[in-house]
């Protein structure tokens, strides 16, 4: 097989390459320059973004092109349509978020989707993926595959979520844990996630997939146990009730990363339907893996986790922290 990966030096990118990679395919990396692509692969640089900034890809021919872009659609629909008659399949990871808010519990890939267009500039997370989608439907028809994926964690992430926890554990002594302990939680990781979106893409599946673990394959107290285990035990979860918590004014998911309080963001958020997605081999490895594999990786390069420009760091204040446990 010979990829195309547009993207490839960072988080999903580089997930996918790399296990490309292992399955011997031949890799082609369009990126901007800004990192190292993976060992191995070839490189084309080219900004998407800039007038000819697609002058690298004009030429060459791949049985596949996987493409994580997330801002303005119109990047994504440039690509497809320089790239669709000299490419076997495209496919789009795409997000969650483009399903309609409120969500019905259960969400699944039947769901009301936002609104968007392959022909618009960048107006918001959601309505840019569901562009991007268009983008690839309208080049590639059913030779798209579009990977909605949940919350992504695992080795390279630039968000910060993961990351935080384990840096937050490693600190030890009492850590605000917000509850219940029970709270079941969605993710994937993304090794997970490269693994299915090239087995999918080898099989030839076509149209949408959500992409996140099963119901009940984690919780948030099996997920912060996990951290502060690896990260040497010292770490004391302080159990907090919700309300508590939401009363003090702390912001579920961005100062608090990963956690929804049970209600309707959480069945959005951690309650999704991924039947389709295990029907097609989906197969997700333990959350103690998961972090145990990225608290590897933060030491090998030095602890200090890449953080995504567009993206704000998350966390709790270590002093609002405090006032709360006290």
């Amino acid at each position: 097989m010979k990829l195309l990966m547009l993207g490839g030096t960072e988080f999903v990118g580089r997930a996918v390459t790399e296990d490309a990679l292992a399955r011997g395919w031949e890799v082609t990396v369009f990126h901007r320059g800004r990192h190292a692509a993976p060992p191995g692969t070839i490189s084309l640089h080219g900004d998407r973004t800039a007038p000819d900034g697609l002058a690298a890809l004009a030429e060459g021919e791949w049985d596949l092109v996987v493409d994580t872009w997330s801002g303005a659609p119109t990047v994504v629909r440039d690509a497809a349509r320089l790239l669709r008659d000299r490419v076997g399949r495209y496919v789009y990871v795409s997000s969650r978020s483009v399903y309609a808010y409120p969500a019905p519990a259960g969400l699944a890939e039947e769901s009301q989707l936002v609104e968007g267009s392959p022909d618009a500039d960048s107006i918001a997370y959601a309505e840019d993926k569901r562009g991007g989608e268009l983008a690839a439907l309208d080049a590639f028809g059913d030779r798209a595959l579009l990977v909605r994926a949940g919350l992504i964690l695992g080795r390279y992430e630039n968000i910060g979520r993961l990351p935080w926890w384990l840096g937050r554990m490693a600190e030890g002594g009492p850590v605000l844990a917000p509850g219940p302990r029970d709270l079941p939680i969605q993710y994937i990781d993304v090794r997970d996630l490269a693994q299915w979106t090239l087995d999918a893409a080898e099989a030839g599946l076509g149209g949408a997939y959500d992409l996140v673990s099963p119901a009940g394959h984690a919780t948030m107290g099996s997920f912060l146990e996990a951290c502060a285990t690896v990260t040497g035990g010292t770490a004391e979860l302080r159990w907090t009730d919700p309300q508590r918590i939401l009363d003090a004014g702390v912001q579920p998911w961005t100062e608090l990363p990963v956690w929804f309080p049970p209600g309707e963001y959480h069945a959005v958020m951690h309650g999704a339907d991924v039947a389709k997605a295990v029907a097609a081999g989906l197969d997700c490895r333990p959350v103690e893996d998961t972090v145990a594999d990225t608290w590897a990786w933060l030491g090998d390069i030095g602890g200090a986790a890449p953080q995504r420009p567009d993206r704000p760091s998350p966390g709790l204040d270590r002093e609002r922290e405090k006032s709360l446990l006290a």
